[in-house]
């Protein structure tokens, strides 16, 4: 055989071969992916997130996707009502946003492949470790827990006199415990005080932020919570007429008034869900797919620091990601 015959017959071959694995590809999708998503009821930048993430892998609502959006109300009942719900309508995969709504969504399936986005999978319970999820889950980490003791550092620089830090929690969520602990550790380190602030329903919200008022030396941080993220224009009204300096963990749970964020934004870490999705309908298994953490954004309002008489240093500005002026 001639070096020409030889070298057109292994072009051949590897279009052959290029043929047979896109062939493979495209089998291991179905026709059309039919996946549930459990989303907080009031948070339009989560679906916004998934939306754009899926459409720029190709997949299109009506194509080769059909999505069922089950939006919550802030109860485990709604929840649960909500993934059991799902599973009855046999999904290829659930798509759940928060903690909550992922352990609802495991406590219906041990079959369904679900992708959270968590504040602290791991200690929550929702996966073995970050490397190795295990079971039929993975997803996104916002680093909730992890982040309280530089959230504290950030709010005694730019409001250096802090001593009495009001943390707005639900007693509810499954990080709770874990949020308050080491944002006390951290607290006795920069000699500052911990007040958890309980809210898990409107009611206990209303009479939360009514009881919020400016006093000196305090401050408020928000914790990482989807009720929160719902509810961020009624909070930022009351840190803004309590004239409180205030943190909060994203810009999803930005509101006139806010004082600075710094967390990774739910409508990316949405975003990046999508990438999973794609990978479990193409044959992946959760449990083989290590947990994402997303990459952390400091936002700080200068108008509202100037409001509130604060100057902000100027190391921080540079380090700053967004500067609202």
């Amino acid at each position: 055989m001639s070096a020409v015959s030889r070298a057109l017959r292994g072009v051949a071959l590897g279009l052959v071969i290029g043929l047979q694995l896109l062939s493979a590809r495209a089998d291991q999708l179905p026709n059309v992916a039919h996946i549930g998503v459990l989303t907080p009821l009031g948070d339009l930048s989560a679906e916004e997130g998934l939306r754009e993430g899926l459409s720029e892998l190709g997949y299109v609502e009506g194509k080769n996707l059909t999505i069922e959006w089950r939006r919550y109300a802030q109860s485990s009942d709604a929840m649960r009502s909500a993934a059991a719900d799902l599973v009855r309508s046999r999904v290829d995969l659930i798509v759940a946003i928060g903690t909550q709504a992922a352990r609802a969504a495991l406590s219906e399936t041990s079959t369904i492949p679900i992708v959270f986005v968590s504040g602290d999978p791991v200690g929550t319970g929702l996966a073995a470790s970050l490397a190795h999820p295990g079971a039929n889950a993975t997803g996104l980490s916002s680093q909730t827990t992890e982040l309280m003791a530089k959230r504290l550092q950030l709010l005694q620089q730019i409001a250096p006199g802090t001593r009495r830090v009001i943390m707005l929690v639900n007693q509810d969520s499954p990080l709770r415990a874990a949020v308050v602990e080491e944002a006390q550790k951290a607290a006795r380190t920069l000699r500052m005080d911990i007040a958890p602030l309980n809210a898990g329903n409107p009611a206990e919200l209303d009479a939360a932020l009514h009881a919020i008022q400016r006093r000196a030396g305090t401050a408020l941080i928000v914790s990482s919570d989807v009720f929160f993220i719902a509810n961020r224009d009624k909070i930022a009204d009351a840190v803004r007429k309590a004239k409180l300096p205030t943190l909060v963990p994203n810009r999803d749970y930005w509101g006139e008034g806010v004082l600075m964020a710094y967390g990774s934004g739910l409508r990316e870490l949405d975003h990046r869900a999508a990438v999973y999705i794609d990978k479990i309908l193409r044959g992946n298994k959760p449990a083989n797919l290590p947990i994402e953490q997303g990459s952390v954004r400091l936002v700080i309002d200068l108008r509202t620091a100037r409001d509130l008489g604060l100057k902000v240093p100027e190391g921080l500005l540079y380090r700053a990601d967004e500067v609202m002026r």
